[in-house]
């Protein structure tokens, strides 16, 4: 592959797109909500009686309802993992992830849609799928196939 000075520009939009991303109030959102998650002793506590219940419960999964300890697995894990979605931190957490995935989805549409309408974009996001980006069979009849 050869560099020419179009592939150099568009390296160097892709670094400049980067570092907006980097210095954006969305990443450091992010960032600020997994460090006060991670130092958190209390949330951690929970998280780590999730996961270690979690390797029990899969487990049980294997044996399904005849395992001897399924009902009190089931509801334990049940009760863990509201318990650790209700923390402050982790809900906290949950939001700015998806604050961040969706800033990342919608730069993905941005791109995709510069090079190509025809261009699928994965987001798994139905909000951002539109006719020109991501539908195509099974997508409402936008691919204009005849099956």
């Amino acid at each position: 592959m050869l560099a020419t000075s179009e592939r150099v520009e568009l390296l160097e939009y892709a670094e400049e797109l980067a570092q907006m991303v980097i210095e954006s109030d969305i990443l450091e959102q992010y960032q600020i909500c997994l460090y006060k998650m991670k130092t958190n002793k209390e949330t951690q506590e929970k998280i780590h009686r999730f996961v270690n219940l979690k390797e029990l419960y899969e487990e049980v999964q294997r044996f399904g309802k005849y395992h001897p300890d399924y009902k009190r697995v089931m509801s334990q894990i049940r009760e863990y993992k509201r318990d650790m979605d209700l923390d402050p931190h982790v809900a906290e957490f949950k939001l700015a992830e998806n604050d961040l995935q969706n800033l990342l989805d919608e730069i993905s549409i941005q791109v995709g849609g510069a090079v190509s309408k025809q261009i699928k974009v994965p987001t798994g996001n139905p909000f951002f799928h539109s006719d020109s980006h991501g539908s195509g069979c099974g997508g409402g009849g936008s691919c204009s196939c005849s099956a």
